[in-house]
């Protein structure tokens, strides 16, 4: 087993919890499942799991306030698990910085899938004699051999859906880029009409870039269509 093969999840459901213990161990996963809030924060920071599986309603501390207690010093994925139908919850949990939501009851091969997906997009991605370009547009700097960004100089946090965002925002600046092909690049699921996920991260990498919703130097909404990293104007030119 390699630290890409551990999960956790933090669930007070035991059954729950069991069932997916057995469907996971089947796909080739390490699981260890906890059930209230602060214990599983605690499994989450040990640096022993690959990702975090989070319900939002938790005994003791919530899922929410676990989620903010893992950011404020790791960017572990984590899938937070929600009600079907709440949605502000979903709003709610990619604001503080989830990787990606499954709304209860959910198809075990449904969360296998997203788990799958969301591993993939945190590994890193290439070979050491194949290393990646830096990716310099304006005044801010992506290398994806180091998953890090720079904003004039200073280093910009991201997590791991918001890194793969902005990169692919970043290769195709001066283009549009709809929104069905970020979430299919981005969040390795096809594109419903009805998903707002895709924009809460870009909303979310915008306000760390240094962008508002009503002044957004730079990415762009295309209306109707998706986004668009600007390229700075050159100079001269008009």
């Amino acid at each position: 087993m390699t630290t890409m093969d551990h999960v956790l999840v933090v669930d007070d459901d035991v059954e729950l919890c069991g069932l997916v213990q057995e469907y996971l161990t089947a796909e080739g996963f390490s699981l260890k499942a906890f059930h209230d809030g602060e214990k599983g924060l605690e499994q989450a920071l040990t640096n022993q799991y690959a990702l975090v599986v989070l319900d939002v309603m938790l005994p003791g501390i919530n899922g929410f306030e676990v989620l903010r207690r893992i950011r404020s010093v790791s960017k572990i994925p984590v899938l937070l698990l929600t009600a079907r139908g709440e949605d502000v919850d979903r709003i709610v949990g990619l604001e503080i910085g989830a990787d990606d939501y499954l709304p209860k009851p959910f198809n075990p091969r449904e969360l296998v899938a997203r788990i799958r997906a969301i591993l993939r997009r945190a590994k890193p991605g290439n070979a050491a004699n194949d290393v990646p370009e830096v990716l310099i547009v304006g005044d801010v700097e992506l290398d994806p051999a180091t998953r890090s960004v720079l904003r004039a100089a200073q280093p910009v946090d991201l997590t791991s859906v918001e890194f793969n965002l902005l990169e692919v925002l970043l290769r195709e600046a001066g283009r549009v880029v709809t929104r069905e092909r970020l979430v299919n690049a981005v969040l390795g699921r096809k594109f419903m009409a009805f998903d707002r996920s895709i924009d809460m991260h870009v909303s979310k990498v915008r306000r760390k870039l240094g962008d508002s919703e009503d002044s957004s130097d730079h990415i762009k909404t295309i209306r109707g269509v998706g986004y668009m990293f600007a390229r700075p104007a050159v100079k001269g030119k008009k």
